[in-house]
């Protein structure tokens, strides 16, 4: 895990020298420290600005992430995203007559350009389609696979088996194949309406002109300045005189632009081969890779099964492996179904002592069983079973917590970091999840070309013989979990969020929300919420627990013998974003307040 040790120098030191700043660091542990972590300025007078001058912001007049004003509604279409620009642009393109895959395109480039230090064309992530006319559900894997020199136990560790340094997440080491390009223009190609020039140029037009630094932006270019100090190249794209750029600031990244125009002018070769990913070996090898030009070659995606389950009457379909987070969502609300979770009361010590049980269960399989099945045997009918999610829940004590160890699924088999959801009003449903990994990725930027080489090798397990070790093509663990909720067939919602482990129970967490308390979209995504089972900060014991939950229900917790984390009102992570149907056919979009999400209908 990523040190941030320099982070309240580079605060102290901003707060004396930068006139008119409130510059701290931002912990996600405490929710004081967080919302104060954020340098404000206003922008120079003569800064062109990139926004719409009315246009929806993401914080509030004192710069700090505002919690409000995160849905939208409309009749032909919804996007919700990370991202407002990134919104309105998907918005746009249903508009202008572009189905809900276009807009999905259209989006996925466009969250490169403004929301660059968690996706970008350098990264990967998973896709997953319902389409309205056919019924077909489709899921694109286009996750980046290990170099073909990668090997088991390619990184140092100590006689304790410890990492001794931190080429397993940063540098040329980290950086796997980057898939998005091939991923996004696929979709388009075979699904799509629009044309690439008709979907890449509000992203190139955005790259050119400009976007505005929010609050979450600033925050995250201050916990890891480290990183942008250390590797040249980025940080000349994401510092302004050395320092983070301030709220309000504008970044424009005419690199990029150009990148995007040559694979909009010239299709994914633009990409894969030539001059690009001539830059992109080059500027990986020399910061100690791996990577090769036969290996951007020789990239494709896969099209898979999504995993499906029910959960009360509803079809869940969500993300397959590698993604872990398909079945383990599954696995999560299979054992509530267990339950009467509505009469419990949301967010009662009943119901969350109960969810924890079930989180930590389902979690300890994840850990044990997920891998890529394309070169690992996962018992993926067994951690979907009814069966076996009736066995685990007989297990859960009413009267105290309990530490779990990974089921028996085999028994139970029989001969499944930015999320964005769209859907129109033809019923086509679209969730994409894609990410770079770490915020700001390897850190690695290919000279000229103004994007960020991801840092997927780290989901890999540094240990040999594990069921996720890496090996030469194969494609890490992942917990994205794009995921579709239909009803007797027809479109319910589209839903998914960013946030590495949190990804899992944050979804669930959601879809339970709706389902078993009848809450409104945006009341369930910006409810309280915990996490437990697996976490790169805590034990697979302790509950994370966002404050707004009644003292009384946490201390009730602690009761029963939870270690129990406060992380403040708000968790950094992770971010729902979801679109649901109502009965009169409205679209209706809800985005998480904890960054920067924004739903736009039209």
């Amino acid at each position: 895990m990523r040190k941030k040790s320099l982070a309240l120098f580079l605060a102290a030191v901003l707060a004396t020298s930068v006139t008119g700043c409130q510059t701290k660091t931002a912990p996600p542990a405490t929710e004081a420290v967080q919302e104060s972590a954020v340098q404000t300025e206003a922008p120079e007078e003569t800064q062109e600005a990139a926004a719409e001058e009315d246009g929806w912001k993401p914080y509030d007049e004192n710069g700090q992430i505002k919690r409000d004003d995160r849905d939208g509604n409309g009749k032909n279409g919804v996007v919700s995203t990370g991202k407002y620009e990134a919104s309105k642009i998907g918005a746009d393109i249903i508009e202008a007559g572009g189905n809900a895959v276009d807009a999905a395109v259209a989006v996925g480039f466009a969250l490169g350009v403004c929301e660059p230090q968690s996706s970008g064309i350098g990264g990967g992530g998973f896709m997953l389609i319902h389409s309205a006319e056919t019924g077909e559900n489709v899921f694109v894997d286009f996750r980046e696979p290990a170099p073909s020199k990668a090997e088991p136990g390619m990184w140092p560790v100590d006689k304790d088996g410890e990492l001794t340094d931190d080429t397993k997440w940063l540098g040329g080491p980290a950086v796997g194949v980057p898939g998005e390009v091939k991923g996004l223009l696929y979709a388009l190609d075979t699904y799509g309406t629009m044309t690439r020039e008709d979907v890449m140029n509000p992203a190139i037009e955005m790259a050119e002109n400009g976007y505005e630094v929010s609050a979450v932006l600033n925050r995250d270019m201050m916990e890891e300045f480290e990183v942008l100090t250390r590797f040249e190249a980025c940080g000349d794209i994401y510092l302004k005189e050395g320092f983070p750029y301030s709220v309000g600031d504008v970044i424009k990244n005419p690199d990029l632009a150009k990148t995007l125009s040559l694979i909009r002018d010239n299709g994914p070769d633009a990409f894969y081969k030539g001059a690009m990913a001539e830059a992109m070996v080059k500027a990986v090898q020399e910061s100690g890779g791996i990577l090769t030009l036969e290996d951007l070659a020789n990239y494709d995606i896969k099209l898979r099964t999504p995993v499906s389950g029910t959960y009360r009457g509803y079809e869940i379909l969500s993300s397959p492996p590698p993604s872990s987070g398909g079945t383990t969502i599954v696995e999560i609300l299979n054992i509530l179904e267990n339950f009467d979770i509505k009469g419990m009361g949301h967010n009662s010590t009943e119901h969350l002592h109960t969810l924890t049980e079930a989180m930590k269960m389902a979690y300890k399989d994840r850990g044990f069983f997920a891998a890529d099945t394309d070169f690992i045997d996962v018992p993926l009918t067994g951690m979907a079973s009814k069966e076996y999610a009736k066995e685990l829940a007989s297990q859960i004590d009413p009267e105290k917590a309990q530490i779990f160890e990974h089921g028996d699924a085999w028994a139970y088999e029989s001969p499944q970091t930015t999320h964005y959801s769209i859907m129109d009003k033809q019923g086509n449903i679209v969730a994409v999840t894609k990410t770079i990994n770490y915020v700001f990725g390897s850190g690695v930027v290919p000279e000229g070309y103004g994007f960020i080489m991801n840092d997927e090798m780290d989901d890999f397990d540094a240990e040999v013989g594990t069921a996720n070790e890496v090996q030469p093509g194969k494609r890490p663990m992942s917990s994205m979990s794009p995921t579709i909720i239909l009803k007797d067939g027809k479109p319910v919602m589209t839903i998914g969020a960013p946030g590495s482990q949190r990804i899992i129970s944050g979804v669930a967490q959601v879809i339970s929300n709706v389902i078993d308390f009848d809450m409104d979209i945006q009341d369930a995504i910006s409810a309280p919420r915990i996490h437990a089972g697996s976490d790169w900060t805590t034990s697979d014991e302790t509950i994370m627990i966002e404050t707004r939950v009644d003292k009384d229900v946490i201390e009730g917790l602690k009761a029963l013998g939870h270690p129990v984390l406060e992380t403040g009102d708000w968790m950094d992570y992770p971010c729902v974003q979801a679109v649901e149907m109502l009965p009169d056919g409205t679209l209706r979009g809800g985005a998480d307040p904890r960054r920067d999400g924004k739903a736009v209908g039209y």
